[in-house]
């Protein structure tokens, strides 16, 4: 059985397994290896602003001779909500109870916050401020400038940069977590739809994987589907492409891997979770995304506060992230993930995964099945 589908020969890959593109953690390093491997790395380029995303791209390109992709969010798909004609307090007049809840969590968990200074170098701005329009435009011309190879939008629709895009040849996709968001998409006459289920890590679908992924397939006709959400090893791939997928969008597989960029100590907390170690939750974000349970989330939970929309929470969760990152605690920040993680035993070379994946698919998918007689 040879693990083959036209988004193969799309892509110009071996096998139709993609790298999905995690903010910060798919970096040069990870997304090279999968390419290298036969795969379609992509780069988690979300929170990147021009200049370190230009860097990422051409430190890829020095990596590997591959085809690689660049993965972002757009316009549309995160808003500065206009609070003004609301009843009530708004996210900003909330936010300094919310930033004293935060510092009272670091103070019970011995948790000393960063200098100054220190906070001020991680916010060094590159470009436009973070998730504004004129901060997704510019990460587009970089993309436009940079002609990469494939591009992927991890929210929203590329309709409005596709002429720019095909006029460099970049193939496109974009991941979506319900039919009517892939209808849109397909419209807009893009290469690949990445269905992504409820199972998976990060921000995703209120609708479950295996639901997902047909329902998806069925109404897009033609265009290709990767599934996602949870699959974490060769059967899982085997049954996306059982559901109709011509491939797959695996994230939480590769962050347990030598070359993720995320803390050693976030690598060994999803080796030591099980199936049950995740949970939906706002607190990191401010948009609902599936993470490995912690003390801060379920804080949150036992004294019954509402986080704040995204952006806002960002500014409340960024201290206490930081300084639990400075001090290895995996107990506070061991970061998002899928829910296939349990199957995870080890870090291991994102190149062992990934053949791990295909061999993995090859024998489920001859088996074909499990009945007797």
């Amino acid at each position: 059985m040879n693990l083959k589908s036209r988004v193969c020969d799309l892509l110009e890959i071996e096998k139709p397994i993609v790298l999905a593109g995690m903010g910060g953690a798919s970096n040069p390093a990870l997304a090279a290896a999968v390419s290298n491997a036969g795969g379609l790395g992509v780069l988690g380029a979300a929170a990147c602003g021009p200049r370190q995303l230009r860097a990422w791209i051409r430190e890829t390109r020095e990596l590997t001779d591959k085809p690689f992709g660049v993965d972002t969010l757009l316009p549309a798909s995160v808003r500065r909500a206009n609070y003004d004609d609301l009843e009530g307090p708004t996210p900003a007049d909330l936010l300094p109870d919310r930033q004293a809840f935060a510092r009272a969590f670091m103070q019970q968990e011995g948790l000393a916050p960063l200098p100054t200074e220190a906070m001020q170098e991680q916010k060094e701005p590159d470009g436009p401020p973070l998730f504004t329009k004129e901060f997704f435009e510019a990460q587009m011309e970089v993309i436009i400038q940079e002609r990469v190879p494939v591009y992927a939008s991890g929210l929203g629709n590329p309709g409005p940069w596709m002429d720019a895009l095909r006029a460099n040849g970049s193939k496109v996709m974009a991941v979506v977590g319900a039919v009517r968001h892939a209808i849109q998409v397909k419209s807009s006459g893009l290469d690949i739809i990445v269905a992504q289920g409820h199972d998976g890590g990060g921000h995703n679908s209120p609708v479950g994987t295996m639901a997902l992924i047909p329902q998806v397939v069925d109404a897009v006709g033609d265009t290709p589907v990767l599934g996602a959400g949870g699959i974490s090893d060769g059967r899982g791939v085997a049954a996306a492409l059982m559901l109709g997928a011509e491939g797959v969008w695996i994230g939480s597989a590769f962050l347990a891997s030598k070359e993720a960029n995320i803390f050693d100590f976030q690598k060994q907390a999803i080796v030591d979770a099980t199936e049950e170690g995740t949970s939906v939750s706002r607190t990191v974000t401010g948009k609902p995304a599936r993470i490995i349970r912690s003390k801060w989330t379920e804080h949150w939970l036992r004294e019954d506060v509402e986080p704040l929309p995204m952006p806002y929470q960002g500014a409340v969760s960024g201290p206490v992230m930081a300084a639990a990152n400075r001090e290895g605690r995996g107990d506070i920040n061991p970061g998002f993930a899928g829910q296939g993680i349990g199957m995870i035993k080890a870090v291991r070379p994102a190149k062992e995964i990934f053949d791990e994946l295909v061999s993995g698919a090859e024998k489920a998918l001859s088996r074909t099945t499990n009945l007797i007689g």
